[in-house]
Order: C-alpha cells, then sequence, then structure tokens
C-alpha cells in the first residue's frame, strides 16, 4: 500500500479560551465517542477535568478524560510533568471505581518528574512573595513551576531515569542539594532528605514500568492505522507562559500548537481545533480581569454566576472570580490557536437574568481597543466596552437542539460569533455528556 493510500485518522486538538475552567473535561468525554486515544500534552495535576456521566461526578487531574470510555487509549504526553505519587493515586481511585487504567494507559518517558522538593519550593515561593508584599502569582502550590524550570534547565530527572536506579540517585543527589540550599538559604524553609525520596521513588517505578512508553511514536502509528486521536489541552489560553496575562500565568504552553510538541508529533496531524468557551468568563487566582464583577455580594449577577455555575477550582476548591464574556480576549484565543470552532459552554447559567452583557472592546488611556493588550499592565488598566442583550427566562438546561433554545439566548450566541470570527460548533447546556447541541461535530467537519 502507497503512502497515499493509508487510511489515516482525524485528530483533534481541544484547548481552553480563558482562564481556564471552561468545561473541556466534558467535552472530551463527549468526543470520545469518535476517538480511539486521548492525549494530555502539557500541564501537571494543576488541570482540573470535572466530567458528569449518568449523574456521577468524577474530577480527574493528570490521567486524560478520555479513560472514562472503555477501549479508548490514554497517553500522557512529553509536554505532561508527572508527580508520580499523585499519579498513582489517581489510578487507584479510578480503579476503586470499577475503571480499568493501567493496561490502556501510557506515560512517555521523556516526561519531567514533580518530586517533594519542587512542592515545598512552590508553596515556599508564593509564602515569601505574600510576606513580602510583592503578591501571590496565585499557583495550585504543586510543584508544577519548579519542575518546568528544571526542565528548561536541562536538569530534570524523567520518567525514563526510573528505569535506571544507579543514574536516578546521582541526578537526585544533585538536584536536591541545590534546591534544599533555595529552601533554606532563601525560602526560609527546611532541607528535605535524600533516602526517603529515592525509596519512595523506586518503589513506585515499580509499578510504572508496565505503562511507560514511546508515546510520539506510538500516536505516529496509530494516525497511520486510521485511528482517530484527541490531544486534550489544561488550563486555558489567557494562562499560557508566551501568550497569557504573564506573570499571572501557568509553567506551560496551553495553546494548540502545543500539542505537537507536548506529544511528539508533527503539526500535519492537527486537523481540527477546538475552543471551548464558558458563556460568560471565570479566573483563579491573581491577575488582570477586565470583565470581573462583584461575586461575593449576594443579589448580584457575579454572584449568580458563581453560585448557578457552582464555580469552585476543581483542583484547589478556591473560588472562581466571576463575569462577563469577554469577546475581545476571546478573539486574541481564536488568532492564537487557530481555532476551526468553538464549543460553548454553561450556557444555563445565563437563565433567569434580566439582561446579559458582552466586551467587545476597551477603553485604555484615549484609545479603543477590539483586542486583548499583550501587556498586563494595560489589561489591568483596561475599561471593557459593552453590548447589552435581553436575557431569557426559559430553561435551556439539558436541551440539545439550536431550535429549541429561546430566541435571546440564540440571537445571543450569533452575535458572539460575529464579534469574535469563528463558528459556535458545540453548545453544552449541562454538566452531564448528553447535554449537548451539536452544529458541526469536529470528526465529521
Amino acid at each position: 500500500m502507497s503512502s497515499s493510500e493509508i487510511a489515516r485518522g482525524r485528530n483533534v486538538v481541544v484547548v481552553g479560551t480563558q482562564w481556564g475552567d471552561e468545561g473541556k473535561g466534558k467535552v472530551v468525554d463527549w468526543m470520545t465517542d469518535h476517538a480511539d486515544g486521548v492525549v494530555r500534552f502539557q500541564g501537571g495535576h494543576n488541570a482540573g477535568h470535572t466530567l458528569v456521566i449518568k449523574g456521577v461526578k468524577t474530577a480527574l487531574q493528570l490521567i486524560p478524560s478520555g479513560i472514562m470510555r472503555d477501549g479508548v487509549a490514554c497517553y500522557i504526553g512529553n509536554g505532561v510533568v508527572v508527580d508520580p505519587t499523585h499519579l498513582l493515586s489517581e489510578i487507584e481511585r479510578l480503579e476503586k471505581a470499577g475503571v480499568e487504567v493501567r493496561s490502556r494507559l501510557y506515560i512517555s518517558e521523556s516526561c519531567p518528574l514533580i518530586l517533594p522538593f519542587h512542592v515545598e519550593v512552590d508553596k515556599a515561593r508564593e509564602a515569601l512573595r505574600e510576606s513580602s508584599g510583592s503578591g501571590k502569582i496565585g499557583t495550585t502550590g504543586k510543584g508544577i513551576g519548579p519542575a518546568y524550570e528544571d526542565k528548561v534547565a536541562r536538569r530534570a530527572l524523567r520518567v525514563q531515569d526510573l528505569k535506571h536506579p544507579e543514574r536516578f540517585a546521582k541526578k537526585l543527589k544533585e538536584l536536591l542539594e541545590l534546591h534544599n540550599f533555595a529552601l533554606t538559604g532563601y525560602l526560609n524553609g527546611k532541607a528535605l532528605e535524600f533516602q526517603p525520596i529515592y525509596d519512595q521513588a523506586m518503589k513506585m517505578a515499580e509499578v510504572l514500568k508496565p505503562m511507560m512508553a514511546d508515546v510520539g511514536y506510538m500516536l505516529h502509528k496509530a494516525h497511520l492505522a486510521g485511528a482517530n486521536i484527541l490531544f486534550e489541552g489544561a488550563q486555558g489560553t489567557l494562562l499560557d507562559i508566551d501568550h497569557g496575562t504573564y506573570p499571572y500565568v501557568t509553567s506551560s504552553n496551553c495553546v494548540a500548537g502545543n500539542a505537537a510538541a507536548g506529544a511528539g508529533v508533527g503539526p500535519q496531524m492537527l486537523h481540527y481545533m477546538l475552543g471551548i468557551t464558558k458563556a460568560y468568563t471565570t479566573r483563579v487566582g491573581s491577575g488582570p480581569f477586565p470583565t470581573e464583577l462583584e461575586w461575593e455580594k449576594e443579589g448580584t449577577v457575579g454572584y449568580h454566576l458563581s453560585t448557578v455555575g457552582q464555580e469552585k477550582g476543581t483542583v484547589t476548591g478556591r473560588a472562581r472570580r466571576c463575569g462577563w464574556l469577554d469577546a475581545a480576549a476571546l478573539k486574541r484565543s481564536i488568532i492564537i490557536n487557530g481555532i476551526t470552532g468553538l464549543c460553548l459552554t454553561k450556557l444555563d447559567v445565563l437563565d433567569g437574568l434580566a439582561e446579559i452583557k458582552m466586551c467587545v472592546g476597551y477603553e485604555l488611556d484615549g484609545r479603543t481597543l477590539d483586542i486583548l493588550p499583550l501587556d498586563g499592565d494595560e489589561i489591568a488598566a483596561c475599561q471593557p466596552v459593552y453590548e447589552t442583550f435581553p436575557g431569557w427566562t426559559e430553561s435551556t438546561f439539558g436541551v440539545t437542539e439550536w431550535d429549541k433554545l429561546p430566541l435571546n439566548a440564540r440571537r445571543y450566541l450569533e452575535r458572539v460569533q460575529a464579534v469574535i470570527g469563528a463558528p459556535i460548533d458545540m453548545v453544552s447546556t449541562g454538566p452531564d455528556r448528553e447535554h449537548t447541541i451539536l452544529l458541526r461535530h469536529p470528526y465529521k467537519a
């Protein structure tokens, strides 16, 4: 068979287009009825994807959301930082719930490891920032940033090192000495001991070895064999280390283009870019947020979004800041990711509001902008320019057909499409995988 006759599969990349928490997990789970494999390509267990299947809620942090579909292969790509302790606890939790994991989970040998000293450094830095008055970044305190720093500095311990005890020990001693120096000499922390970390790592290595794999090559072969693959992003575009509201960002590239590098495949394997967007906007942690509303005061619109939307972080439980949809920020995400189509989530949260607003641009120093600026201080100074729409009293919860949405809801969504310049291909009207309106299927477009 010639290369032109090979029945290659179709692949979809799912990314968040806001500050994370857009509902990616539900969408990934819903789409795996057409996928043979799901890949996580960046981030760590600072991501939290919540799935509701037949009323049962499952929270995933590191394992791809496709694990909830029988027979779907799940891959953790090289762009992910892996805390082996957390990974094993997540596997055990899923297995107790009756989910088969180990036979279909593949972990790239090139993934950097998150070890106990990364966590301690992460927490100590945030505490130091807070005490010095310089302001916390708002990290999850799970060691993600320090682990990525070691990766970039070319000193990281990686999953493959777990297969070589002597090599692991040598690298661990060097790395621990460096981080202990920072902990005790600058961060007001305590030094960690070598032996407990090493012994625990070697114990976990025996469990992880059967799941270690050359993920990039596996994906390549699966693609050539006709498999449909779904690339699952974590966090959101506006938290991207390069393109987000720096420095209030995560430590990895959350954009669609990183699916190739973070999974070990070529960009020609990325066919459709699905952007996940809430019908409003939320943000966890610090950083500028132009459309933020008063969300802690009962009786306000922000309080409505917070309570009806149950806006608490999956990983940390922190309350999410809430505000109107920011289409000017969304436009930036559309461009960066090359979005093919959007899935708009949590439309039902807007039910019952008398009016709905959407930010279409900003006023900044006498200028009018139609797209989110690149400078964080400028973003913080932006005054949103709103368009106002009449709300609706009918319930959209669980609606599965476009024509059955309230007229005002349809008009709102049509205006969103016009402002951002990208089509809405899916609408999520509730947390369950069945609460979905499909206008164009990413695997059939």
